[in-house]
């Protein structure tokens, strides 16, 4: 068996929505699991740059950069390479600004836009959950660095 280490980076995108908002997931094997969008850093490329990237591939929609919201770290095995990778995901806050479900890609089953809380519900993995709990902070006004008046615009040196 081989080791490796892969860098990726993803987004929760978000939308306001009657009286709250709304979060867009992906749904993957047989739309058993929900998850946030993500995908490797390529040669090159930012993992802002990446996770704007992804969410527009795999979601088929455009997100504004709003703010960091951490990484996630875990390992997994790769039987067809018989490699396990450790894997380091960088998550940003995007604002959606356009475009439709209908257009996401090949890797996607599907696409779903949730109100948060459902969303937390829904998402498969635990890391995921916790990412959401900060983006959810962020986007309702309560979380480090919000405006008033509900999420932040990026600044500075992000």
């Amino acid at each position: 068996m081989r080791y490796g280490r892969q860098i990726s980076s993803g987004g929760v995108l978000f939308r306001p929505s009657g009286e709250g908002y709304q979060v867009a997931l992906i749904r993957l094997k047989d739309g058993k699991v929900h998850a946030l969008p993500k995908g490797l850093v390529e040669e090159g490329e930012d993992p802002q740059e990446t996770a704007v990237r992804e969410v527009r591939e795999e979601t088929g929609m455009e997100g504004e950069p709003v703010a960091p919201l951490g990484y996630i770290r875990y390992y997994y095995y790769s039987p067809e390479e018989d490699t396990r990778y450790f894997k380091l995901v960088h998550f940003y806050l995007l604002r959606y600004r356009g475009g439709s479900e209908e257009g996401h890609d090949w890797e996607v089953e599907g696409v779903e836009w949730m109100p948060i809380e459902r969303a937390l519900q829904a998402l498969s993995y635990k890391g995921e959950r916790e990412i959401l709990k900060k983006a959810a902070a962020i986007i309702e006004g309560t979380g480090e660095g919000s405006e008033e008046g509900g999420a932040p615009k990026m600044g500075g040196g992000e």
